[in-house]
């Protein structure tokens, strides 16, 4: 199913927001600074990233539903399993 940029774009925004952490952390990295502070950076934007699968998810289901549209149960396991 698409989903229009509009109904995903929580995702989008969280999902530059995440860009911007990374490159910080690459930069961070390059410049070798201390571990304990590129850490939590990281974890940040793994988390971010994460969120943003589960948003783009929920949107997708609201949609089928909206539409009346089947939703293929082991599918949209696999969708969540993947952010496992």
């Amino acid at each position: 199913m698409k989903l229009p940029a509009t109904d995903v774009k929580p995702a989008i925004t969280r999902l530059k927001r995440a860009r911007g952490q990374l490159d910080a952390v690459i930069a961070a990295l390059e410049n070798e600074e201390d571990c304990h502070d590129i850490i939590p950076q990281l974890a940040a934007v793994a988390k971010a990233v994460d969120r943003a699968g589960y948003l783009v998810i929920a949107t997708g289901m609201k949609n089928c539903y909206a539409h009346g549209r089947d939703v293929d149960e082991e599918h949209l396991e696999k969708m969540f399993l993947s952010f496992a």
